[in-house]
């Protein structure tokens, strides 16, 4: 059976990123996984009803398992408190992923979202520390492996070995 990714849409050239640009270009090896039907293309935030361009957002005192938990909040630069919103996009990004039967996601890191190994520090100074997103956190602890954009070799190699593990059974 051929597994199925969830990807960013701002990955995909869409320009849904919150300064309304899209994501740096790995064209060739999402074109083909595309071309095999592979992808399913979402955007959390769209999906949870947010607008392009917006406001930059970052996790304040914590990660996206601790927002989640409600122990962290996501603030805009302006310091309103958006935390609703992002959530429902995580969960709407898992809900999209369980349906199509996602194993994987590749995401954008950085985001308060997306973000599976950085995000940004919650100062809006630019720096950024190790972390996840509040959808990248409730996929991995729904037993979806989430990869960055910068992940894609590993991403393949996750793939292969899983289909290879499945053909063997």
């Amino acid at each position: 059976m051929r597994s199925k990714i969830l990807v960013s849409a701002c990955l995909m050239g869409f320009n849904v990123r919150y300064n309304g640009t899209k994501k740096g270009s790995l064209q060739q090896t999402l074109a083909y996984l595309q071309q095999e039907q592979r992808l399913v293309i979402h955007c959390p935030e769209l999906a949870a009803g947010l607008p392009v361009p917006r406001s930059p957002a970052e996790i304040r005192d914590g990660n996206g398992k601790d927002v989640m938990g409600g122990a962290a909040q996501i603030v805009e630069d302006s310091g309103q408190d958006v935390t609703a919103h992002y959530q429902l996009a995580a969960w709407l990004a898992l809900k999209t992923a369980q349906s199509e039967g996602c194993c994987a996601a590749l995401l954008t890191d950085g985001s308060p979202t997306c973000g599976s190994q950085q995000i940004y520090d919650g100062t809006f100074s630019g720096v950024q520390r190790p972390g996840m997103g509040v959808a990248a956190a409730l996929l991995e602890a729904n037993g979806i492996r989430v990869f960055s954009h910068q992940q894609i070799a590993e991403l393949v190699a996750f793939i292969e070995e899983r289909e290879q593990t499945d053909d063997s059974m």
